[in-house]
């Protein structure tokens, strides 16, 4: 039976992947950082869901995480890195301190958090691990800047690990999500604190307050949880699996793009060869 490992439990994809997970049989560590959002999982899993508080900004809990984890289920087999939450900010805009929490939580958590079970699925010669991203890193809207390049590290460092870890029978697979009917842009999202009006019309109009995207019209969750899972155990996982149709336009479009350009500056690039 295998183990699955998921950071940010308490809502949100990370809770949904979860249920279905247990609803299926699978042994979870639930984690979160107030295991009180979760009580109604371990209570109605007790075989098979396993409650751990984590902060995923502090190492010590990290450690102590995985090793209680290993102890309860004899290994981790699935390691999902989902905890993290959005920042919304013009450049010119961020606090240095809300900036270094965003890499903090959205980055080096899941860094420090891979090289914990690293070990264990080097040792079996097999794992998986699951970085959640964003549609943010392909579209890089005006406002997300932050977010956009927090995600972008994310997936850039699992570029890398994907090629280190395919010859010793480990997956990595970056899920780039759109909008779903989650809590993302409410408790899960923070911005600048002091707008600055000539980006009203640009970063502005993803403020908050200035917001009139809907979230109720977004993706299914649960549908997003199955998604995961049928990635994860393919025989052939995605490097990069995108959820949402209308995020799957994005990416597409976003291709295509990227794609015109490089074809019409083609010659004035080439001219730097030797």
């Amino acid at each position: 039976m295998s183990t699955w490992f998921i950071t940010g439990c308490s809502t949100g994809l990370g809770r949904h992947l979860a249920e279905a997970l247990l609803r299926a049989g699978k042994q979870v560590v639930v984690t979160a950082r107030s295991l009180r959002d979760v009580e109604d999982l371990l209570s109605r899993y007790p075989g098979h869901a396993f409650g751990v508080s984590l902060d995923v900004t502090d190492q010590a809990q990290i450690a102590e995480a995985v090793e209680s984890a290993i102890e309860r289920f004899g290994q981790i087999d699935v390691l999902v890195n989902n905890a993290g939450y959005g920042y919304r900010s013009a450049v010119e805009e961020g606090h240095p301190a809300d900036v270094e929490e965003l890499f903090a939580t959205n980055f080096f958590g899941p860094v420090n958090l891979i090289k914990a079970v690293l070990p264990g699925m080097r040792a079996r010669r097999s794992g998986a691990i699951v970085n959640i991203s964003s549609i943010a890193v392909r579209i890089t809207p005006a406002g997300s800047g932050y977010y956009a390049a927090v995600k972008g590290a994310l997936e850039g460092m699992s570029g890398s690990l994907r090629k280190e870890l395919e010859p010793l029978g480990i997956s990595v697979i970056v899920v780039e999500p759109g909008g779903f009917r989650t809590d993302f842009g409410g408790r899960s999202l923070k911005q600048s604190p002091e707008p600055i009006d000539d980006y009203a019309e640009t970063a502005g109009k993803r403020r908050k307050e200035n917001d009139t995207s809907n979230p109720s019209r977004g993706g299914d969750p649960a549908k997003a949880a199955q998604a995961m899972i049928t990635a994860v155990e393919s025989p052939n996982p995605p490097a990069v699996l995108v959820l949402g149709a209308p995020t799957v336009d994005m990416f597409r479009a976003e291709l295509d793009a990227r794609r015109a350009e490089l074809d019409a500056w083609e010659e004035v690039s080439s001219r730097t060869g030797v």
